[in-house]
């Protein structure tokens, strides 16, 4: 297997300057009903900015946008349609049987929608390890065991019904058109489904939904196409209750664990974002289950912790990557044993982003040489009880909302499992639980009994939707996919464009690079910027030992100055980038 296959009341906090307040977590319960399907029109406010603005993973999903904008729908009824189209035409990771997370910023206010999968009913702690306790290898990434309660088809539901201007059948449209008439596959995707298969072969239903998916042919999903049209007759009770659960219950039926009880008892929690003050703009980004949020402000708060130590240290040289290291080893420590589902867990979040508490982890690196491994604990003690294939989009509409949007299947195209009749990929998102205390998953990250399996739960992610505010209205709009390394990608972006004044363009193409505390001083460089030469020679020296890894984000990201959105996609993947005026 390929290291990336992939990529709840719940405790926030705030920040002012970056000291961190905890937030009282906010349940669905509490929210406004949402209006109803098919709801008139909200009355036209005036422009705010020159134009709406998308980065996005593909041309298909881009159009789609662009023709929701053009109806007269705002930036959460455009990435409905986004997230609905890339389920069709970016099979890999955009997903009906997956989920994600969800930042977005309407009319002034933020607010963070939790559509991550969960465990089944019947799920246990220890369903992955054998009789002498050891994991078995693969049971948690393919097959009809590694499944996971799908969140994404509720999470599109309530976003949309709350938040969008317009018919629910407006935003189907384009992924059902999709479905039906077909797409022209582009050659990355075939690749994708070739190496996919491989790991699949004899083991799934893959090949019969997707053998004929090659570059250059129109590949049509009238399975998919019958699917989309009865969410869109009916909504999300189709695919929870009705017949697509039907179909789903029947292909698990004597393989899996997920039942239609499990089905009809999913729902998508509205949690408070974690929000802080950041050189003089607000950051708004994932709560758990969500380990991403946390780790950002970590990182973003450290670094400023150590300014000294960075002055004069040049972006990407040997001292600079050093130092980030040290930063990520003790975010990777804390995300180990304290995060999790915060509805089965009490998360510590405010203890973590806490001022005086980052100040303490920033002041033990040593400027010089890399810190023992095995000295690196989790900062609060010991008491306190994901692949590439994520997908990330970013819109802007023009009265200025925003959406940054994380979904995935886990691995490409899942578990390799299809829904017979329904052309639905599922996913592995078991995996991301810790199959055993200390054992590392498919990213080689670590977990504890925070993130065990349990039935209804959800699995830690590392996902991190986020949105930068200045003075109330949206500044940058960021999200990658990347398993473990989604917010340290994020957090390099940022601090290229912030710190280092970096144009957009700039800031996504430079060199990227990640350390997760495990392997020991373990520096992962990347194919597109390679660590090498001097850099290399200088890391080494230091002692630490470099890696190859085939993948680092998949950046896609929107700013805003003043009334122009700028949109940009990263040059390692295959976005694309509109502004509709």
């Amino acid at each position: 297997m390929k290291l990336f296959r992939h990529v709840k009341a719940s405790t926030s906090a705030s920040i002012s300057g970056f000291a961190l307040i905890a937030l009282v977590c906010v349940s669905s319960a509490f929210l406004e009903p949402a209006p109803a399907v098919g709801k008139a029109p909200a009355k036209t406010q005036p422009a705010v900015l020159a134009g709406s603005a998308i980065a996005v993973p593909d041309s298909y999903s881009a159009d789609a946008a662009e023709q929701i904008f053009n109806e007269g729908g705002n930036a959460v009824d455009a990435a409905t349609a986004i997230a609905f189209t890339l389920a069709v035409t970016f099979p890999d990771a955009g997903n009906l049987g997956g989920g994600g997370f969800m930042t977005l910023y309407v009319d002034g206010k933020p607010y963070f929608l939790d559509y991550r999968e969960r465990a089944p009913l019947a799920a246990t702690k220890n369903m992955y390890l054998d009789d002498k306790g050891e994991i078995i290898k693969d049971m948690s990434l393919i097959g009809y065991r590694a499944v996971a309660v799908p969140g994404t088809v509720d999470g599109m539901w309530q976003a949309q019904r709350r938040f969008g201007k317009l018919k629910w059948q407006q935003v189907l449209a384009p992924a059902i058109h999709y479905a039906r008439d077909g797409f022209v596959v582009a050659p990355q995707l075939q690749k994708l489904r070739d190496d996919a298969a491989k790991d699949f072969a004899g083991k799934t239903n893959f090949d019969t939904y997707f053998g004929n998916l090659r570059q250059g042919a129109t590949f049509k999903q009238p399975d998919l196409a019958a699917v989309l049209q009865r969410i869109s007759d009916q909504g999300a009770k189709d695919f929870y209750t009705g017949k697509t659960a039907d179909l789903i219950t029947a292909s698990m039926r004597g393989h899996g664990l997920m039942t239609k009880a499990d089905l009809a008892q999913y729902k998508a929690v509205w949690r408070e974002p974690v929000q802080g003050n950041w050189k003089g703009y607000r950051v708004i980004t994932a709560p758990p289950p969500s380990s991403g949020g946390v780790g950002l402000v970590q990182l973003l708060k450290m670094k400023a912790d150590l300014a000294p130590d960075f002055k004069d240290v040049p972006l990407n040289s040997a001292q600079y990557v050093h130092l980030i290291a040290e930063l990520e080893k003790r975010v990777f420590a804390d995300r180990a044993q304290y995060l999790g589902d915060p509805d089965f867990y009490k998360v510590p979040v405010a203890r973590l982003i806490d001022d005086p508490y980052l100040a303490k982890r920033a002041a033990e690196i040593n400027p010089n040489v890399p810190s023992d491994t095995q000295s690196i604990q989790p900062g609060l003690g010991t008491s306190m009880p994901e692949k590439a294939q994520t997908t990330h989009f970013s819109v802007v509409d023009k009265w200025g909302n925003a959406v940054s949007n994380t979904y995935t299947l886990n691995g490409a195209f899942g578990s390799g499992v299809v829904v017979d009749g329904a052309g639905i990929a599922l996913n592995d998102e078991m995996d991301d639980f810790s199959a055993k205390p200390g054992a590392a998953n498919m990213f080689g990250v670590v977990g504890s009994d925070a993130n065990a399996i349990e039935p209804k739960k959800r699995p830690l992610s590392s996902m991190a939707p986020t949105i930068l505010t200045k003075d109330g209205r949206v500044a940058l709009v960021i999200g990658t996919p990347g398993g473990s390394r989604i917010f340290t990608s994020i957090f390099q972006v940022i601090t290229d464009i912030y710190d280092y004044d970096m144009p957009l363009s700039d800031a996504l193409a430079a060199m990227r690079f990640h350390h997760q505390l495990l392997p020991p001083n373990t520096i992962y460089s990347e194919p597109y910027k390679p660590i090498e030469g001097e850099l290399a020679q200088q890391l080494e020296a230091k002692g630490y030992k470099l890696e190859e890894q085939d993948f680092t984000g998949n950046v896609q990201v929107i700013k805003v100055d003043g009334d122009q959105p700028e949109a940009a996609a990263d040059p390692r993947g295959r976005g694309t980038t509109r502004v509709v005026r």
